[in-house]
C-alpha cells in the first residue's frame, strides 16, 4: 500500500525535509559563527522541521531544543529547560547529569520538585540560573547549540527574558545561540528592543512562504515517485495556499489520495479540493468563534480581499478605529501578516465560501 509523501500533521522527519536548503545553510552559517539569531514564522510555517534539519546537520554539536510554547511561570521555564538537557545528544546529557549532580539537581526531576507543597519547592528563578549554568558548564566540554523555540511565550513570564540574558549575554561566543517564534511582530519587538542590547542585537531570519519553484519541485517529485504524475495541480494548489507550507501539503496530500497510480491529478483535484474544503469546514467555524466580533468583521472583509475602512467594511459595522485595534491585535497574534492577509489561506477561503460580501 502507497503512503503519502506529503506531510503535514507535524514536523517533517529530517531524512524527509525539502524545500529550505538555502535556508539551512544560512541558519548553518550563523550558529556555527556563533552568531546569535532569531529565526521568525507564522505557526506551520515548517520552523521545528527547519530546526530538526539543522540539528541533524550540525553532526559535531549538541542540539539542546527548549520548547517554551505556552509556559507560564518561572517554573515552566526551569521545567522545559530542564527535560531539554535529559533530552539533547548523549554525551551531552550524560555531562550535563553529572554537573547538576554537583550542585544537587536530579536532571528530568525538576518537574517533581515544582509539585511539592510550596513550602518545599526550590526558588524558581534561582533554580532556571542554576540549570543555565549547568548547560553553559557542559558547552564548555561539548560544542553545543541552544534553541529556544517559541519564545515569544517568554513575555508571559515576568523577568524570566531578563535572566535569560543575564546569564547568556557574556556567553554568546562560547554556544550558539538560535530563538525560534510563531508570532513574528512580536519576535520583531524583542529582537529590535535596543534596551536590551543582548537580543537587540541578534541577526534576525524570517522564514517565508515557500516559492512557487519550489513547491513545484517538491510535489511533483512526491507524484513520480509513487507512480503518479501531479499535471497542473501544482498551480491549483500555490494559487489556493499562496505559499503557506503545511497547506500546500495538506492539499497536496488531498490531491495525491484522490489520484490513482498511473493516472494524472488534473482530472480528480475538483473532488481533492471538495474533500479538502469538507475536512476543514468541520472545525473552522469552532475557530472563528474565538475572535472577537470586531476581529471576525475585519478577518472577513480581509479574506475577500477588501480595505478595513473601505465601504465593505462600514457596511458590516466596522469602524476604523476598531479595525486599527482588530488589526493590531490578529497581527500580534500571528494570525495576519504586515501586509494585512490572513497567514491561513484556507480560512480566507473558507470565509469567502461562507460569509461573502454584499
Amino acid at each position: 500500500m502507497d503512503v503519502s509523501p506529503f506531510e503535514f500533521q507535524g514536523p517533517v522527519p529530517p531524512d524527509r525535509f525539502q524545500g529550505r536548503d538555502d535556508l539551512i545553510a544560512d541558519l548553518t552559517r550563523r550558529v556555527t559563527e556563533r552568531r546569535v539569531t532569531a529565526l521568525l514564522g507564522p505557526r506551520r510555517f515548517g520552523k521545528t522541521s527547519v530546526l530538526q534539519r539543522l540539528a541533524a546537520d550540525l553532526t559535531e554539536t549538541a542540539t539542546v531544543y527548549v520548547d517554551l510554547y505556552g509556559v507560564q511561570t518561572m517554573a515552566d521555564v526551569a521545567t522545559r529547560l530542564d527535560r531539554a538537557l535529559v533530552r539533547s545528544d548523549g554525551p551531552f546529557a550524560t555531562s550535563a547529569g553529572s554537573i547538576a549532580a554537583t550542585v544537587g539537581i536530579d536532571l528530568g526531576l525538576v518537574n517533581a520538585e515544582f509539585a511539592k507543597p510550596r513550602r518545599e519547592q526550590p526558588d524558581a528563578a534561582t533554580r532556571l540560573t542554576q540549570l543555565l549554568d549547568v548547560f553553559l558548564e557542559t558547552a564548555a566540554r561539548v560544542p553545543a547549540l541552544l534553541v529556544i523555540d517559541e519564545f515569544s511565550d517568554i513575555g508571559r513570564v515576568d523577568n524570566a527574558a531578563a535572566l535569560l540574558r543575564t546569564q547568556l549575554q557574556h556567553h554568546y561566543r562560547d554556544v550558539g545561540l538560535l530563538f525560534a517564534g510563531s508570532h513574528p511582530s512580536t519576535m520583531r519587538q524583542m529582537f529590535t528592543d535596543r534596551e536590551q542590547p543582548f537580543y537587540g542585537q541578534a541577526d534576525i531570519v524570517v522564514i517565508g512562504p515557500l516559492a512557487a519553484a519550489t513547491l513545484h519541485a517538491i510535489i511533483h517529485d512526491g507524484f513520480a515517485t509513487t507512480g503518479r504524475d501531479a499535471g497542473s495541480v501544482v498551480s491549483h494548489i500555490h494559487h489556493l495556499a499562496a505559499g503557506h507550507p503545511q497547506r500546500s501539503m495538506f492539499l497536496a496530500d488531498a490531491a495525491w489520495r484522490h489520484t490513482p497510480r498511473g493516472v494524472t491529478a488534473d482530472d480528480h483535484w475538483p473532488e481533492a479540493l471538495a474533500a479538502a474544503r469538507a475536512q476543514i469546514d468541520v472545525f473552522m467555524p469552532a475557530i472563528h468563534d474565538e475572535f472577537t466580533v470586531s476581529e471576525q468583521r475585519l478577518l472577513r472583509v480581509l479574506a475577500h480581499g477588501q480595505p478595513p475602512y473601505g465601504a465593505k467594511a462600514e457596511q458590516l459595522g466596522l469602524t476604523p478605529g476598531s479595525a486599527t485595534n482588530a488589526r493590531k491585535q490578529l497581527t500580534h497574534r500571528g494570525h495576519l501578516n504586515d501586509d494585512g492577509s490572513l497567514v491561513d489561506p484556507l480560512f480566507a477561503d473558507w470565509f469567502r465560501r461562507t460569509l461573502p460580501l454584499a
